[in-house]
């Protein structure tokens, strides 16, 4: 077994990896390491060859590609090393040892003086939200068919019907459309969007792409290829009314139907794994349940912009490296944060009280939609924070910020009230 030591080991490439690796060495870190199990580092951001990234972090906008990029590129100045097309298989919370798997060096036991988790998520499939019909070809994750389209020049069919307006399904609309494809329908079971409004706008409204909210497919039809998709509108236990049913001729049907953080390897440690975010719970710092175990990026939470995922994970890198070097803040008590009115989760989910006065940002999302709002957060029966919002929708996210010197109670709750 090939064995080698670094201060911050980094389990993933992509985004939240390389903005973590980045800050992690300007924090001081002496050695960092990335493991990746791609053969190039960028991640997910590799296939998104579309704009609108970048925005709020670099005030400009890029494409994924051109994203992933200027981390790749900063971490190469600052000598990130990095393990390339290197399987992890398990991690050691109690050791901090990292064992891969990696074409260069065969098993491989890494020793970290901290270990930083950015694995990414995945889609759910076909199989996990049970859709009844035939088993043909032509039923695609709308990531799988993106990664096909613009990284294999594969055009997956010519009549699509989507099911699911997450951000990535109301992409590969425009896409499709662009390639000369017919999008016949972007199909969501609840009755508000799943994805950024901005998305909506810009590959559905402005390509004359019908969004049929409060529907869903109930059927797929085909043998050896699909020839079509039943879809009928939901009543409001989301059960599918039977009198409304119609059908779609097509020969592709794109999934967009949620991702799930990939928390396999966080199970592994015995990290302690939120129920609504499916990601490992974190504090102020990204770090996990295990002390000198740090997380970030769409393992936590799945995020709805890469911008906000390079601010977290660089968070996550920079208290990484301060755990490697003994430099952490001190640990005088721990509050959690508790969800309010018309929340349904935050993150972090608890923040330790170190009486340094430090500004603390936590982010959530709203469980329905919502109009002339503000968010709030109280501590001990008192207000502490007060927003006002136009608008709220569970698929963008919030985020409010607080000083730590306010928290004067036993939690912080975040609510969001008219």
């Amino acid at each position: 077994m090939y064995e080698t030591k670094c201060d911050v080991a980094i389990i993933g490439g992509g985004p939240a990896g390389l903005s973590a690796a980045v800050a992690a060495k300007k924090e001081g870190a002496e050695k960092v390491l990335i493991i990746e199990r791609d053969v190039k580092l960028g991640g997910i951001l590799q296939q998104c060859i579309h704009p609108g990234f970048g925005l709020t972090y670099f005030n400009k906008e890029l494409t994924g590609p051109e994203y992933a990029g200027a981390f790749k590129e900063e971490a190469k100045k600052l000598s990130v090393d990095a393990l390339l097309d290197a399987m992890v298989l398990s991690v050691d919370g109690e050791e901090k040892t990292v064992t891969c798997v990696c074409s260069e060096y065969g098993v491989t036991k890494i020793h970290a003086g901290s270990i930083v988790l950015a694995m990414g998520c995945r889609e759910r499939t076909r199989a996990q939200i049970q859709i009844p019909g035939t088993r043909p070809a032509g039923v695609y994750t709308a990531g799988a068919a993106q990664r096909l389209i613009n990284r294999q020049n594969i055009v997956v069919g010519k009549d699509i019907v989507i099911l699911g307006s997450g951000d990535i399904g109301m992409i590969m609309a425009r896409r499709m459309t662009l390639e000369g494809c017919k999008v016949h329908a972007v199909v969501e079971i609840m009755d508000y969007l799943a994805g950024l409004t901005r998305n909506k706008v810009q590959c559905l409204d402005d390509f004359g792409i019908p969004l049929k909210l409060s529907h869903t497919v109930t059927r797929i039809k085909g043998n050896e290829r699909v020839e079509g998709v039943y879809i009928a509108e939901v009543d409001e236990n989301k059960k599918p009314i039977p009198e409304t049913e119609e059908f779609i001729p097509c020969d592709t049907l794109l999934l967009s139907v949620g991702l799930i953080p990939e928390n396999e390897i966080t199970r592994g440690a015995e990290i302690e794994i939120s129920p609504v975010t499916n990601g490992p719970t974190v504090n102020q710092y990204m770090e996990t349940s295990k002390e000198g175990i740090f997380a970030c990026g769409n393992v936590v939470h799945v995020n709805d912009l890469v911008d906000n995922v390079t601010v977290e994970s660089e968070k996550a890198g920079k208290y990484a490296a301060k755990y490697a070097k003994g430099e952490m803040p001190s640990r005088n008590r721990t509050v959690p944060s508790v969800c309010g009115n018309n929340v349904r989760y935050i993150c972090p989910q608890t923040i330790n009280i170190s009486g340094e006065d430090e500004k603390i940002s936590l982010y959530f999302r709203v469980m329905a939609p919502d109009t002339g709002v503000f968010l709030t957060a109280s501590s001990a029966g008192k207000e502490i924070y007060r927003k006002k919002e136009l608008r709220v929708n569970p698929g963008e996210m919030c985020h409010v910020v607080i000083n730590a010197a306010d928290i004067t109670g036993d939690d912080v709750t975040i609510s969001v009230v008219k």
